[in-house]
């Protein structure tokens, strides 16, 4: 059973008491609404395993402790300033919470073991921290936060994508190995490093930042016979040689290259 309430001027989830048979109820969907608060009779929901309560006006995560079968919680944005109550969360896939005023990454995380993505774009987060336990996290999206370094991802082995565009990062280090897409759009990264053993890596996008070197770009990205996409435009490398960039570029890059900065090569 599915309840979609989406795009509607709900001001408070109290009317859900009258639900019967709350328990059988797989999802909720309360998309773009007013919400301020999550009434406690959605904790009786015992059968989710979808709430969607993103673009509304909520503070505080609270009264889904009971959701244990959630596998998809949504609440971008919103104004939620605290990770919290989300210990008893363990069946969840997907955990969505861009858009908000959330500050850290809250050691709450830990116990979410079997999450795969994890959204936390547009926050105030500085530093990556309470994530080693999430094995299985294959998404990790904090693009556009306060981050100036890579650190404490060592362990994300299942990590798959990477999206920290807009942020502070000066220096690329630390990389979990089986990344395939890494996204560092618009940083202060002036040089490649520590990508060489990225080997199963398709999309590089750099666009935006400080390189100023082919022989650089083939040093760590030369031999990575997997890669498909690159981005550099808006670096010194394609500002300073408009004219000769794309071919300099395409030289110095795996002959499996498909597409740089969105368009596609010619076969040679």
């Amino acid at each position: 059973m599915k309840n979609w309430l989406k795009n509607n001027l709900i001001e408070n989830l109290n009317p859900l008491k009258a639900v019967v048979n709350k328990e059988r109820v797989e999802e909720l969907d309360f998309y773009d609404n007013r919400i301020k608060h999550i009434s406690k009779h959605v904790n009786q929901f015992t059968g989710l395993t979808v709430l969607d309560l993103s673009f509304n006006n909520i503070k505080n995560i609270k009264h889904i402790e009971n959701l244990t079968k959630l596998e998809n919680l949504y609440f971008v944005q919103n104004k939620i300033q605290e990770i919290k109550n989300l210990e008893t969360l363990t069946n969840l896939k997907n955990l969505e919470l861009g858009g908000n005023r959330i500050d850290r990454i809250s050691e709450q995380l830990l116990s979410l073991v079997n999450l795969e993505q994890l959204w936390l774009g547009q926050n105030k987060i500085s530093k990556f921290e309470n994530l080693e336990k999430l094995t299985k996290l294959k998404i990790l999206s904090i693009q556009a936060n306060r981050i100036s370094k890579l650190e404490n991802l060592e362990q994300l082995t299942s990590l798959e994508e990477l999206y920290v565009a807009n942020n502070r990062i000066t220096h690329l280090e630390g990389l979990p190995p089986n990344l395939t897409t890494l996204d560092v759009t618009s940083n202060q990264i002036a040089k490649l490093d520590n990508l060489t053993h990225l080997t199963k890596l398709t999309d590089f996008w750099c666009s935006y930042n400080l390189i100023d070197s082919f022989e650089n770009v083939q040093q760590q990205l030369g031999k990575l016979q997997s890669l498909e996409v690159v981005y550099f435009e808006g670096n010194p490398i394609q500002l300073q040689n408009p004219a000769l960039y794309r071919n300099k570029l395409r030289m110095c890059l795996p002959d499996g290259l498909q597409k740089i900065d969105a368009v596609y090569l010619q076969k040679k």
